[in-house]
């Protein structure tokens, strides 16, 4: 599920004033009282932010700052898929894989990724 305009907007809070977003998902945390995250993806950095207990859409406080350069997968699918980050275990749902492989393909070779097929739009 796509995250709203209104969410972005209260991301870029947390954000510098320079950078972009680049994507968004929703995680829960295994094993946390703080279980529900987004996580962002921006050219700058990967920024984990807590939504707290109750929700999974107003992001509240900064859980961690890493890098841009950090890669986020292997994304284990077992079972419910998760990954491993600055060692803390994400849970995410099963269309949320493809974003994780997707942002660490920009930084594993971005001279390798696809041309756009329709660059003028």
């Amino acid at each position: 599920m796509p995250v709203s305009g209104a969410v972005r907007e209260r991301i870029r809070t947390f954000l510098d004033a320079d950078d972009e977003i680049r994507y968004v998902f929703p995680a829960s945390i295994l094993m946390s009282i703080q279980s529900s995250v987004l996580v962002v993806v921006s050219r700058k950095s990967i920024t984990v932010l807590s939504t707290g207990f109750w929700s999974t859409k107003a992001p509240k406080s900064l859980v961690a700052r890493l890098s841009r350069n950090t890669v986020l997968g292997p994304v284990d699918v077992q079972s419910t898929p998760y990954f491993r980050l600055d060692g803390v275990d994400y849970e995410i749902d099963d269309e949320y894989v493809a974003v994780v492989n997707a942002a660490d393909a920009e930084i594993a070779s971005p001279q390798d990724l696809p041309r756009d097929p329709l660059p003028d739009l």
